[in-house]
């Protein structure tokens, strides 16, 4: 570790696993009550459950990315953090408001949290994904102002690096296009097209600017290539994601009453957004295999290389699949989103901070790398939890397949809850995998205290 302030990190990436794994628990809940429709009712309500699941999966993953930027930030700008008090403290604030909300879900009934966090003098609260009270969600964006001014200050009072400028574009976009989660229009279609500017601008806009940055970082420090060969790679498919993104956000706009024309510019520019995933594919194993050093952090390069495929398979195949209107028409809401949802999640930003915990925490303990056994287990994790992801996107495709064709797209549809029965083989196939899903999870955690013989110095090719 070249400065002693990047050690901030580790206490992002410790509320990070942990926060995981208590959305993995919650997913599992979730799983069985699509099967038991009783389990744990009325103690955890599946619309509780699906809050805390989503809820949980948005946090831990910011503290994934703040503590990423820590790290990062002060090796690329070559000086140490701003204020590394400040980064302690908006830790323990954004800690503290996420576990009260948790809990608030969980113990009041949700009326009930609204009218006790004054809801009704800025409503708010109520929307998919956004379901944070108004204190929260004003707790969010005081720490992300707070964030992006120690991080911001950071990079503007060093070294400017491709990597730092693009890091810090995505997380001005990020704290900028949350506001919007505060204008809450009595029109309905007026609420839903500006919700996308949250939910949508984030995850494939500015979420994949940071994904990008943080790729390119490790990708630098493992393979020793060139800095300058993987900046232009990385203008090339920053450029392709925002020209795709952006406009391509209209295939959210399909059938929510937005004029027509979306439909046109939401199936073009959207089928081109397999394209910068495609490329961030083809640039990680290029840069592997144009690589000057034999890292010893093997497991850090795997999850690398996982990364762009799975984030590619994830967001672009299974985003391409349904996302052009005349199929969209048919899928829209159905487990194919799901599927979706739950594979380029996975790809695009799970395993982007997986990757740089990796990498980093070994350092910060005055390591090289993890030791032997200590990757075995890990790549273990990444193995079981990658392949149990496939398969819970296949068995949701599966389901969703079925579901369109018995429901929507035959001249006979048949009801919601026989199709809902009809289907659950799928379902208890998909808490077969998540239970996999979270054993790997397990080995993961379990690898940052496995002993073992030293990985070694990284050494030429």
């Amino acid at each position: 570790m070249k400065y002693a302030s990047q050690a901030v990190s580790k206490l992002y990436f410790m509320a990070a696993i942990g926060l995981f794994v208590g959305q993995i628990l919650f997913g599992l809940i979730l799983g069985l009550q699509y099967v038991i429709g009783d389990f744990l009712f009325p103690a955890i309500p599946f619309n509780v459950a699906r809050m805390v699941h989503t809820n949980l999966l948005i946090v831990w993953l910011l503290f994934g990315f703040m503590g990423a930027a820590y790290y990062l930030v002060p090796e690329e700008a070559e000086r140490e953090l701003y204020s590394p008090k400040l980064a302690v403290a908006l830790f323990w604030i954004f800690l503290v408001a996420g576990a009260l909300t948790i809990l608030g879900y969980l113990l009041v009934p949700y009326a009930g949290l609204a009218k006790m966090t004054g809801n009704d003098l800025l409503p708010t609260m109520g929307r998919e994904f956004l379901e944070q009270p108004t204190i929260t969600k004003i707790g969010i964006v005081v720490v992300a102002l707070g964030f992006l001014y120690n991080v911001g200050m950071t990079i503007l009072t060093g070294r400017k690096t491709v990597i730092t400028m693009v890091l810090l574009t995505g997380l001005t976009g990020l704290a900028v296009l949350f506001l919007f989660s505060f204008y809450n229009p009595v029109n309905l279609v007026l609420d839903k097209y500006y919700w996308w500017w949250v939910v949508h601008l984030w995850v494939e806009g500015v979420w994949e600017l940071i994904l990008g940055s943080i790729l390119a970082f490790v990708l630098i420090k493992v393979t020793g290539v060139d800095r300058e060969v993987i900046e232009k790679w990385l203008y090339v498919i920053i450029a392709m994601t925002l020209i795709t993104g952006i406009i391509g956000t209209g295939h959210h706009y399909f059938w929510i009453g937005t004029p027509g024309y979306w439909q046109w510019l939401g199936s073009v520019f959207s089928a081109l957004e397999p394209i910068p995933f495609f490329m961030m594919t083809v640039f990680a194993f290029n840069m592997v295999n144009k690589r000057r050093l034999n890292h010893p952090n093997k497991a850090a390069v795997l999850w690398a290389e996982g990364t762009a495929v799975m984030a590619f398979l994830g967001a672009g195949v299974w985003g391409f699949m349904h996302t052009l209107a005349p199929v969209n028409y048919y899928t829209h809401g159905t487990q194919i989103t799901a599927a979706h949802g739950h594979m380029a999640f996975y790809g695009a930003y799970v395993m982007i901070v997986l990757t740089i915990i990796s990498y980093a925490w070994p350092i910060m303990r005055g390591e090289k790398a993890a030791n032997k056994r200590a990757q075995v287990v890990e790549m273990w994790s990444f193995w079981l939890m990658t392949v149990s992801m496939v398969f819970i996107t296949l068995f949701l495709t599966g389901a969703g397949v079925l579901q369109t064709w018995l429901q929507r797209y035959t001249d006979t549809p048949l009801p919601f809850m026989e199709v809902q029965a009809k289907i659950a083989p799928f379902y208890w196939m998909r808490e077969v995998a998540g239970l996999v899903f979270m054993i790997g999870l397990v080995l993961y955690v379990y690898s940052f205290f496995a002993k073992g013989e030293s990985a070694g110095d990284a050494t030429p090719v």
